[in-house]
């Protein structure tokens, strides 16, 4: 049998179809391979809609500027302008981000789409796309960069890195006043970049949607006269020059490891594009030239003439804050007050580059906390102090008491020391440092109760020990020794001292805010809350506030139902009644 002959085989063909030249449109060929255009549209669509699928993959997903408040107002007492004002900053910056991802894919798409020649289903979904934005495709949007100013302890770096553990985004702080620019020993713009990839743990793609906040932003501001140092350059203006093309978005080389650049180091390529990037600082001064400023101006100055200010950097997010309408002299303004008036002239005065002041769009002031809002942080947040302590005293077993005063106390001690809710802390371990010494030595020990006394150090914290019912003891009551006390003292007289002591203890039972400081949270509130993430521990809540409102209405519904049922019932037993007296009447009528 003779061999089959080919007359095709020196034709050339497509590698993957197998079809010749004469049976397509083009045919691209290559050493020892060759791919048709009908082969090269098909991988065209694999390509789209692998684009689509890894921009829809890496976009940040969304939170309602309303459901971000709700979140700071479980974590942050007050401070709701700027609340407010951060969480509409920060869902605009991630819209943009996002539409910048899409609108990336969707032009991948169209250029493919273009090459191919072909008005397929991924073309149509380009051009439904540019329907959607309403002919606003080619529209790039800024970035607008978030300025906080306030007093320290005012919750200025704690709400930008609550909003960033809500959207599960990299989070890095940086002191600015250890940036330098290039030449001086210290750490350069760079290692900001470094230190967010760290965060991201060196995913350069999440790090390029992450937020940085750069803290003692004031520090830096331009100052004459001072002398040179090694540590840092004359007067800040090197280090803001150095930030301004950082913040404002570029590629910038970053070395993955080490303080400083290197050679022989490994560096990777970040574009600055998608990071958010929060300023804060004190700006101590600036209500100064705030105030020469509006009393230069001439008149005075109210709520009305704040919006009318035509430097104003920004109405959404400068606000006036507690003003009335009525007039107001600059010189009767308080700092919290002036503070609200700010306008780029100032920074500028106070020693902030104009073209640094530009690139942050967005101003809130932060407004100095008083004691009633020291007493609430105390108490009333999701991870608030006393509830961290009260939970390590749990832990040993032992119920942690603070009484009203002593609330009270510690926020004067706040105000008085100027530390803000940062020293909260600080008073609370020095109130408890004895008790966490003593107790997990005994085991005797049934609660701990905190008043004024303690806080103020005048005397030590008194420790209920545990005993028969009526019974038990008190250790510390003025700074004694934890030894038992008699046991043959008077038993109404003990019982009578206890009662009067209780009264002005805050216990759980009667309402929401009172469980709060005793602090007795469901285990199953305290493991939810260490498992789940923050989007998803607000569903939560969300949910569980649905169904208990979905239960009134069922149970409301009910009660209307059973309501109902009772007037029939009634009606029909009415009916009865008169049926019978009806027919009752006709028999004796016949």
């Amino acid at each position: 049998m003779s061999d089959v002959i080919s007359y095709y085989e020196d034709v050339p063909h497509c590698s993957f179809c197998q079809k010749t030249e004469d049976q397509v449109h083009k045919l691209v060929t290559g050493a020892n391979v060759a791919i048709c255009d009908e082969c090269i549209a098909l991988c065209v669509d694999i390509l789209s809609e692998d684009k689509l699928a890894q921009s829809e993959s890496e976009a940040v997903q969304l939170v309602s500027p309303s459901r971000m408040v709700a979140f700071l107002d479980r974590y942050i007492v007050g401070q709701n302008e700027a609340k407010r004002t951060l969480a509409v900053a920060v869902y605009n910056h991630y819209k943009r981000v996002n539409l910048q991802l899409i609108d990336q894919a969707y032009a991948d798409v169209q250029r493919l789409d273009a090459l191919e020649g072909s008005d397929g289903d991924q073309g149509m979904s380009a051009n439904s796309h540019s329907t959607v934005l309403g002919g606003a495709g080619g529209v790039e949007i800024a970035k607008s960069n978030v300025l906080l100013l306030g007093p320290t302890g005012t919750g200025k770096t704690y709400l930008a890195q609550t909003l960033a553990r809500m959207m599960n985004v990299p989070f890095t702080i940086a002191d600015a006043t250890t940036l330098t620019e290039a030449g001086y020993v210290g750490d350069d713009v760079e290692t900001v970049l470094q230190r967010l990839l760290n965060a991201a743990d060196g995913d350069v793609v999440r790090a390029e949607r992450g937020i940085v906040y750069l803290d003692e932003i004031d520090k830096i501001a331009r100052k004459m006269g001072e002398n040179t140092s090694l540590t840092r350059d004359v007067s800040g203006e090197g280090v803001q020059q150095a930030l301004l093309k950082l913040i404002e978005g570029t590629v910038a080389t970053v070395p993955v490891r080490g303080a400083r650049k290197q050679e022989d180091q490994e560096q990777v390529r970040m574009n600055t594009q998608g990071i958010l990037f929060i300023c804060g600082g004190a700006f101590v001064g600036l209500e100064d030239i705030i105030r020469t400023r509006l009393a230069r101006r001439g008149g005075a100055v109210g709520f009305h003439a704040s919006l009318e200010n035509a430097g104003s950097v920004s109405q959404t997010g400068v606000r006036s804050v507690g003003m009335s309408s009525a007039d107001m002299s600059p010189a009767d303004m308080s700092a919290a007050d002036l503070m609200a008036h700010v306008s780029p002239a100032d920074l500028a005065d106070f020693g902030l580059l104009p073209e640094f002041v530009g690139r942050m769009p967005v101003v809130t002031a932060l407004r100095p906390l008083e004691a009633a809002d020291l007493s609430a942080i105390l108490t009333r947040p999701q991870n608030a102090l006393v509830k961290q302590y009260q939970k390590l005293f749990a832990a040993e077993g032992v119920e942690l008491i603070f009484t009203d005063d002593a609330l009270s106390a510690v926020a004067e001690l706040a105000i008085e020391r100027g530390t803000g809710a940062r020293g909260l802390r600080t008073i609370l371990e020095h109130a408890l440092e004895e008790s966490m010494y003593v107790i997990p030595d005994r085991d005797d020990v049934e609660r701990v109760i905190i008043d004024a006394d303690v806080v103020r150090g005048v005397q030590s914290a008194r420790m209920v020990l545990r005993g028969a019912a009526g019974e038990a003891g008190e250790a510390g009551e003025t700074g004694e020794s934890g030894e038992e006390r008699d046991e043959g003292r008077d038993e109404g007289r003990d019982e009578g001292r206890d009662e009067g002591r209780d009264e002005g203890l805050v216990r759980r039972g009667e309402s929401e805010e009172d469980s709060v400081i005793t602090g007795e949270m469901p285990l199953s509130e305290i493991i939810l809350s260490d498992v789940l993430t923050p989007l998803e521990e607000l569903e939560a809540q969300e949910a569980r506030e649905a169904q208990e409102a979905r239960e009134a209405r069922e149970e409301r519904e009910a009660g209307e139902a059973r309501e109902a049922a009772a007037r029939a019932e009634r009606a029909e037993s009415i009916e009865s009644t008169e049926s019978a007296e009806n027919i009752e009447s006709a028999e004796h009528t016949r």
